[in-house]
């Protein structure tokens, strides 16, 4: 049986502070998300020993690779959590402390070659050894950075690694331990996170489209408020007319992409795809197109700090003869409808309790 192996710890730096000073729901969420993308980034085929809240402790039994191809699983995580990061504070809906300050994260990762060993309590599997602890210590160290990659002496075969790439820059230190010091060496990786293209979301093009009908009210309530009652799918069956339920959502927090199927009044079923977003500080737009190609466009408007104007604008594509059909005999149907809904969202509204806000104790609407 073999005792020696590699030991590889990505481990969030910035997680404790995250946790404690945001809504512990959310933060769950997102850390969990995180989580979920270091694992589906591990290249190496390492296996996973377990999570420990805020890092995972994977291994491989074996000679050590080659460090070239460590490098190449430092780097292929490291950029797919910050890309998650970033891809997720572009497109988030949720606009609680946890979803604000989630980009603050950052990543380092610790690696250690020694001797350890695998036991089994009932379905689960543990590591143990000296060398174990030692990796663990090593999470503790004296680097004031918040992103690098840590290595041990060894898991060299000279007495300092050389850089990968042009940026690379190496810097010693030691950790004193019972069994004495253990040598290791850092590199910074903001670089790396720096290098990443930021991804752009392009604002849909509603000329194909002809608008069929638009409506308009005046809620009693600040405009994150409103938004989150509007942009959750989840409380859709609440306020949208015809919307029985919603019986499948795809991501655990709202953001662009997110999909969820609507079961109708009428039996149907609907899909449901956000789009876009763009939240400014007195203003905040978002779409979604439903399965037939159908847009809904909202448009938020802060008033002043305690009244929002909401405005829907409901299109289809524009398709002979659908689109005379509509102008003809569907038109005054979809504004009692549209008008119906922003009705009964302004309850839905006043019930809604944001993570990081006070309740509000009434809301009224005015029809504009």
């Amino acid at each position: 049986m073999e005792n020696k192996g590699l030991l590889f710890i990505p481990d969030i730096s910035g997680f404790t502070s995250f946790v404690t000073r945001t809504e512990i729901e959310h933060s769950r969420l997102i850390v969990q998300e995180l989580l979920e993308c270091l694992i589906n980034a591990n290249r190496l085929e390492l296996e996973i020993s377990e999570i420990e809240g805020d890092a995972i402790l994977f291994f491989r039994f074996g000679s050590p690779p080659p460090l070239e191809e460590v490098y190449r699983q430092v780097e292929a995580m490291f950029c797919a959590f910050h890309k998650n990061l970033s891809s997720y504070a572009l497109r988030k809906y949720c606009q609680c402390q946890a979803c604000l300050s989630a980009a603050e994260l950052t990543l380092k990762i610790i690696t250690h070659y020694g001797e350890f060993t695998d036991y089994k309590i009932k379905n689960f599997y543990k590591l143990i050894g000296k060398d174990v602890i030692v990796a663990h210590q090593l999470l503790k160290n004296d680097v004031s950075n918040k992103e690098y990659w840590l290595i041990t002496q060894s898991l060299l075969t000279a007495d300092a690694p050389k850089g990968y790439t042009e940026w690379m820059t190496w810097f010693d230190g030691h950790h004193p331990t019972e069994s004495g010091a253990i040598r290791y060496h850092y590199a910074p990786l903001t670089p790396l996170r720096e290098a990443i293209q930021p991804e752009t979301v392009e604002r849909p093009d509603t000329s194909n489209h002809y608008k069929v009908a638009s409506a308009t009210h005046v809620y009693d309530a600040w405009i994150v408020r409103t938004f989150h009652a509007t942009g959750d799918f989840e409380y859709r069956p609440r306020w949208m007319d015809g919307v029985q339920a919603v019986v499948h959502t795809e991501h655990l927090l709202p953001r662009i992409g997110m999909r969820c199927v609507c079961k109708m009044q009428n039996g149907d079923s609907v899909t449901l795809t956000s789009r876009y977003l763009q939240c400014l500080p007195d203003c905040v737009e978002f779409s979604e197109t439903d399965s037939n190609g159908n847009m809904t466009w909202y448009t938020l408007r802060e008033l002043n700090e305690t009244r929002t104007e909401v405005t829907l604008d409901y299109y289809i594509p524009k398709r002979f003869p659908s689109t005379l059909w509509y102008r003809l005999a569907r038109k005054r149907a979809v504004e009692r409808s549209l008008n119906k809904s922003m009705k009964n969202l302004a309850t839905v509204i006043r019930e809604v309790r944001l993570l990081d806000d006070e309740p509000v104790d009434s809301t009224t609407e005015q029809s504009t």
